[in-house]
């Protein structure tokens, strides 16, 4: 058993090493966050809480030690499985990270029936639920994993990520970490004081369990399904159980001595730790919206990652590492006081360290506490080294004396037990790290850090340049090298947004956040290259850099083959616009123009999915859109002044971030008009304080590009006083480029200002094939919005006079004026409304009086009737 326990704690020491590895090369790698929680989490954490859960339900059922075969072959199975979800999202293998996670499935599910079979016929005793914590930490990780898997490739859709990704942090921190330090700390804490056990424990134990377990499934199940109410209550009743532990285990630590006062005190550290990061992440959760509060609570992660679990397992190891690995009493004290050196002034850095890293305090404070929490955790990893190596010293020296029969190796089976567990512990840990080093190698990926011109031929000059991503350009955005000169590009984006650089027939970064950066290793360049961010039309927009060898500026078709050879336009077009005498598809329905009245309430909620949405855009012509709500434009609001707009934009584009700016509202831009990447959302909410036709559209950069494919729409708040008409229109003018979203084509068209077609509503001409509908004598309203992008308005309706002006908030003309008005002009954003009689049945046609524009689709009918 010491064998496959000192296996075990070398394993538990490598995932953690690797992760401090992992988490300081996060200045250069822009998944090591990511990558060192998960060496942490499912590494260290993992293979400690497989052994010792085991090992403490065998204590606790008073049951029959199982095969340590199996044992040793489930622990082999969870570093595989660790080996293959780390390697398959670093190397983005989705079937490698799906067989990874189904391995770890099925170890952990192989671990929790031997946990519920050492149940059946044990002899249990006092703490035998203890187990059951055990139990539900599994049935907690499986479901952990399942999430992370959903998470990783992808697979649930990007409209479901933040609930999956909260769910998944709580049910594996919570749940997987913290369900088994508490059930082991029942029993832990008194044998660490040297105090009897309260006769309370057990029947504390269930209650907590009860609380803590109901809480985890309430707050999973409501993170899961968006469940705001259900969330918080989970977290309220978790944090309950947790704050009955830690009273039980107060009362307890008032008795005596500790037997090691490093161990208790860094317990202790480590359960008030997760009993402040509950409370935080309840705070978090109760005070915004589910989808503002994914940063916040990740945010907490790495506070519990070293505060709980680090210091969880620092204090376990003090006290379990002399007891497992010592032959007596003597040799227990020489180890204790190994790991106890400098206790006091690790635990103050490390807690210290923490306090920095929670606290919003600017950067370099958080920067200082993650280097001293780190400088702690290393400490205590060298002298858990140092005893492990003592300690297995100690039991080679045992290997060759006769031992009786039931201690290991004497039986027959324990020598071969001994092997697969630190045989497996360090395959693992080694596969790991060379999953690591062929990931990061860059291949196709263009990960490389590895030193340029080792290629064969080249000049042999190595040059690196640095590259900057900001504001929608790369600078440099030109590169002059000699012919065979060996290029690295060093990478970093400033950018608020996420942007990559792929290099022509070469290398690519992946997705950088802002402040990541990535060296891309080109080699000897002999020829001309272009590079430039793959993220739809950004490179349209400019986002490319030329490097040019011998002060040869190269080519340029300026043609994206890899957008206009697979275009998403189809249906009848010319050269000169689509063919608005062609027939629409059968298909086909109009947009309703009719303006439905201001909805009641104060208070005005709704929903917007941005998508890429295929919408018949002219007749017979299909088109892929970027919509709000699947429809350009996207819905009209109604309201009057003072009404609150709560709008929820949720970002279901896989491929591209979006953001919404409604011109309706006065507030600071910075937050509400962020762009959220692919699977978030936000909460915009603004007041609507005056009267008028506003536009809204997508906050993201290229403006020109977002707006120009159907990122726009129409808020209609009424003036004070406005009486009813008889019909009220609602027209947003528009121009029309055809051509694969984001594509050079279509861009250049945009910046040409040349349009394909003009619109109304989105669609050339709709309103000529489905005319609106009046009555003679009735008075009819339309409101129109000019939402560009480049183009204004000059709205007229043939063979009639408007009596009404109302144009960017205020009356220009009234009915008892005696003037009138031909034409409702409007500028790119701008809006307003217009009044007219119809004298006479007949069929008045409404265009856009620049006629260019009317005869390339932005003109209609309204069909008067008797």
């Amino acid at each position: 058993m010491r064998r496959r326990q000192l296996a075990a704690h070398a394993g538990v020491v490598l995932w953690a090493v690797l992760a401090l590895l992992a988490a300081s090369a996060r200045q250069t790698l822009p998944v090591a966050r990511w990558l060192a929680v998960h060496l942490f989490l499912l590494g260290a954490a993992t293979t400690a809480i497989v052994v010792w859960s085991e090992h403490f339900a065998i204590a606790v059922l008073h049951a029959k030690q199982p095969d340590r075969r199996w044992s040793n072959a489930r622990l082999a199975g969870v570093h595989a499985g660790v080996v293959g979800v780390l390697t398959g999202v670093w190397a983005d293998l989705p079937t490698l990270t799906g067989v990874g996670c189904a391995l770890l499935v099925g170890t952990i599910g192989a671990h929790l029936v031997v946990l519920v079979r050492l149940g059946r016929g044990a002899l249990g005793g006092r703490l035998a639920p203890i187990a059951d914590y055990y139990r539900a930490a599994a049935a907690a990780l499986i479901v952990g994993v399942v999430l992370g898997w959903l998470l990783a490739t992808g697979a649930a859709g990007p409209q479901y990520y933040n609930g999956l990704k909260l769910a998944h942090v709580h049910v594996t921190l919570l749940g997987w970490i913290g369900l088994p330090v508490l059930g082991t700390l029942f029993m832990l804490w008194p044998t660490v004081l040297g105090v009897r056990m309260s006769e309370r424990t057990t029947r504390q134990a269930r209650g907590v369990l009860v609380a803590t377990g109901a809480g985890l499934l309430t707050a999973v199940a409501g993170l899961a399904s968006g469940q705001r109410l259900a969330a918080v209550s989970g977290v309220a009743l978790y944090a309950a159980g947790v704050a009955g532990a830690a009273l039980l285990f107060a009362r307890t630590a008032h008795r005596r001595p500790a037997v090691s006062a490093a161990a208790a005190w860094t317990l202790a550290a480590a359960l008030g730790w997760l009993f402040a990061g509950v409370v935080a992440d309840l705070a978090l959760m109760a005070a915004r919206p589910l989808d503002e509060a994914r940063e916040p609570v990740a945010s907490l992660v790495p506070v519990l990652l070293v505060g709980l679990v680090a210091q969880v397992l620092i204090g376990a190891l003090t006290y379990l590492l002399p007891v497992v690995l010592a032959s007596g009493p003597s040799e227990r004290a020489a180890l204790r006081a190994v790991l106890e050196r400098g206790w006091v002034v690790r635990l103050a850095v490390l807690n210290l360290g923490v306090t920095l890293v929670a606290l919003p305090l600017p950067h370099p404070a958080g920067t200082a506490g993650g280097l001293l929490a780190g400088v702690a955790g290393t400490a205590f990893l060298a002298l858990t080294v140092s005893v492990l190596l003592r300690g297995g010293r100690a039991l080679g020296r045992e290997t060759g004396r006769d031992r009786p029969r039931g201690v290991d190796g004497a039986d027959g089976t324990g020598g071969a037990g001994r092997r697969p567990a630190l045989w497996g512990t360090a395959a693992g840990a080694v596969l790991t790290v060379l999953a690591v080093l062929v990931a990061n190698s860059g291949g196709n990926t263009g990960g490389s850090d590895t030193a340029a011109g080792t290629a064969g031929g080249g000049t042999g000059v190595t040059r690196t340049v640095a590259v900057t991503l900001v504001d929608m350009r790369i600078r440099p955005d030109r590169i002059e090298v000699d012919a065979g000169t060996a290029l690295r590009l060093k990478v970093t984006n400033t950018d608020a947004r996420r942007h990559d650089l792929k290099v022509e027939g070469g290398p690519a970064t992946p997705m950088l956040a802002e402040g990541d950066s990535r060296v891309l290793d080109l080699g000897p360049v002999t020829g001309d290259r272009e590079a430039w961010c793959t993220l739809p039309g950004h490179r349209a927009a400019g986002m490319t850099l030329d490097i040019v060898v011998d002060d040869d500026t190269g080519a340029d078709s300026g043609e994206d083959t890899g957008h206009d050879g697979h275009a998403s336009v189809s249906g009848t077009s010319t050269d000169d616009g689509p063919d608005l005498a062609a027939d629409f598809s059968t298909a086909w329905r109009p947009r309703s123009a009719d303006l439905a009245p201001a909805p009641g309430g104060t208070v005005h909620r709704s929903e917007l999915r941005a998508a890429r949405t295929g919408i018949e855009v002219a007749p017979g012509v299909t088109q892929q859109m970027w919509t709000f709500g699947g429809t350009a434009p996207g819905p009209t609001l109604h309201g009057r002044i003072g009404d609150v707009f709560e709008i929820t934009l949720i970002n279901d584009d896989p491929g591209m971030g979006h953001g919404i700016d409604f011109h309706a509202g006065s507030l600071a831009p910075d937050k509400p008009m962020r762009t959220i990447e692919p699977g978030e959302r936000l909460v915009y909410r603004f007041r609507a304080e005056k009267a008028g036709a506003w536009l809204y559209h997508c906050s993201t950069a290229p403006m020109l590009q977002h707006i120009g494919n159907g990122m726009y729409g129409a808020v209609i708040i009424d003036p004070p006083g406005l009486k009813k008409a008889d019909h009220t229109y609602a027209l947003v003018s528009s121009e029309l480029y055809l051509g694969t979203p984001g594509s050079t084509a279509q861009v250049a068209k945009m910046r040409r200002n040349e349009p394909d077609a003009w619109a109304f509503n989105g669609v050339a001409a709709q309103y000529a094939e489905r005319p609106l509908k009046a009555r003679a004598g009735e008075r009819v309203r339309f409101w129109v919005v000019a939402a560009g992008p480049r183009n204004g308005i000059a709205f007229h309706i043939v063979g009639t006079v408007f009596d009404t002006v109302y144009k960017e908030g205020a009356h220009l003309l009234r009915p008892d004026d005696p003037g009138g008005a031909q034409v409702l002009d409007l500028a790119p954003a701008q809006g307003g409304f217009v009044e007219t009689t119809f004298p006479e049945a007949g069929h008045y046609a409404f265009v856009d009086h620049d006629m260019r524009h009317a005869e390339a689709g932005a003109h209609g009918i309204v069909e008067v009737t008797g």
